[in-house]
């Protein structure tokens, strides 16, 4: 009897450390996901200090908590800094060429999590006011095998199966990288320039911004800078 009683609480016990285990593994998910959501995504390399579009991707803090001075646009009332990019069919496409239409210049990802709640609200923006003059840009910060022309192509793949899953209706080019300094570094996405029919950047954001937000600067853009 006496060893009945101690098999049984051995086996209760277990039972009891393993539902334990897995609580915890699934408040560990939860966490984990939930971090994921967070408003922006923090690019950060290997000796762990910010860079522009390389190294290990870290969720970034909670906007609403205390992190000092707000983030300031370096570009805010400046000329945007013209670029000449591929899409993804290898085509050249230059900002310049868009002069004397509003642009925003949305800098995303693939695996960055607030990108993919953006993107779908810019597909609508797009539709509705393209006739009003707007171009949207979306500048893909994956990734890119340079030396291996293999995997290249399937980087490539990767972000225009995730392109085409999404639905995106406006021109997305790739390789953010090799233009990172001159838009401030890119050390954070989403990050999203609006620029004006002049070519002037009017505003910017840096994470995950609101629909509401993102429609103004928009107004803003079109109706700053004179069409030409």
């Amino acid at each position: 009897m006496r060893r009945n009683s101690l098999v049984i609480l051995v086996m209760v016990a277990a039972l009891t450390a393993m539902v334990w285990a897995g609580v915890v593994n699934y408040r560990h998910r939860k966490q984990e996901q939930a971090k994921m959501q967070g408003p922006q995504m923090l690019l950060v390399p290997d000796n762990g200090t910010p860079s522009s579009a390389a190294g290990a991707v870290q969720p970034a803090a909670d906007s609403s908590a205390d992190q000092g001075p707000a983030w300031v646009d370096p570009l805010q009332d400046k000329p945007a800094p013209n670029f000449t990019l591929e899409d993804l069919q290898g085509k050249k496409v230059s900002l310049s060429s868009f002069k004397g239409k509003a642009v925003v210049v949305d800098f995303w990802a693939t695996w960055c999590a607030p990108c993919k709640i953006e993107i779908p609200w810019f597909e609508k923006l797009h539709d509705q006011y393209s006739a009003q003059g707007l171009e949207i840009l979306g500048v893909s910060a994956d990734d890119l095998d340079k030396d291996n022309k293999t995997q290249n192509q399937k980087d490539k793949q990767q972000i225009s199966e995730f392109v085409t899953k999404m639905h995106m209706n406006y021109p997305v080019l790739i390789d953010a990288d090799s233009i990172a300094k001159p838009w401030g570094g890119l050390d954070a996405l989403p990050t999203t320039f609006f620029i004006d029919r002049s070519g002037k950047v009017v505003a910017a954001t840096l994470g995950l911004a609101s629909k509401d937000e993102i429609e103004a600067n928009i107004k803003k853009a079109l109706g700053s800078g004179a069409a030409s």
